[in-house]
């Protein structure tokens, strides 16, 4: 609804961050900004959405979308993002991370450090990537998660993605973190898997932080435990340009 709604002020467009924490989806920070905003006196048909998923076990920005800024969908989703990504290289996981359940890889060397370095090189550029089966993506009508939990895993197509850098921050055995720059559609769980597939070992996503959605990062974020009561147009970012994005 885009009009005035009688008892109702004028809904307000914009944009709020959110510092999402371990355990909500995507949507429960909509969910959240939502209510908070018909708890400020906006009617309960106001538009909120969100520039993009982070899983449930992966915490950092969520870009949400109110009124009008909800047509910002795919420019927002479209923008490069920075990702911290701690990579246990000791288990593997059918969901790629620590949903699933974890087998234990028996290594009698660990990889040294230089080369899990030499290993990351290949993954940098436009490279081909197969997305996990436990994920959003349709086949044939249905969620690749959902035939996964059927006992159906989908083998899904490798398809190409950009992956702008990837650094080594810290490495003691079995967890490499790494600080990933990628575009849209890069998931970082088949990057663990490939990663551990590429050096002989286990490959898991123990943990993801998405720090940077285009120019917006996660400092400027309102941590999602500290929504306040109500949300009203001050709290919200102004209505951007598409290529300010």
């Amino acid at each position: 609804m885009t009009q005035d709604t009688p008892g109702h002020p004028p809904p307000p467009s914009g944009l709020l961050l959110v510092d999402k924490t371990r355990g909500p989806t995507s949507m429960d920070c909509c969910r959240a900004v939502k209510h908070r905003l018909i708890n400020a006196g906006f009617h309960k048909s106001i538009k909120v959405g969100h520039g993009g998923t982070l899983d449930p076990l992966a915490t950092g920005l969520v870009v949400v979308l109110v009124g009008k800024a909800t047509k910002l969908c795919d420019a927002v989703m479209a923008g490069e993002k920075e990702y911290l990504a701690d990579v246990d290289l000791s288990v593997t996981s059918p969901t790629q991370d620590l949903e699933g359940d974890l087998t234990r890889i028996d290594v009698a060397s660990p990889p040294s450090r230089e080369d899990v370095e030499r290993a990351i090189l290949p993954f940098i550029g436009l490279i081909q990537q197969r997305p996990p089966a436990h994920s959003a993506m349709w086949v044939n009508g249905e969620r690749a998660y959902d035939l996964a939990r059927q006992g159906k895993a989908p083998d899904l197509p490798a398809r190409p993605v950009q992956i702008h850098a990837i650094t080594l921050t810290e490495y003691a055995w079995p967890i490499a973190r790494l600080d990933i720059t990628c575009g849209k559609g890069t998931y970082i769980r088949s990057l663990a898997r490939d990663l551990g597939e590429a050096l002989g070992v286990g490959g898991c996503l123990a943990s993801l932080r998405r720090t940077r959605s285009g120019r917006f990062r996660v400092e400027e974020a309102t941590p999602y435990d500290r929504l306040p009561h109500q949300i009203t147009p001050a709290d919200l970012r102004p209505l951007p340009k598409p290529g300010d994005l």
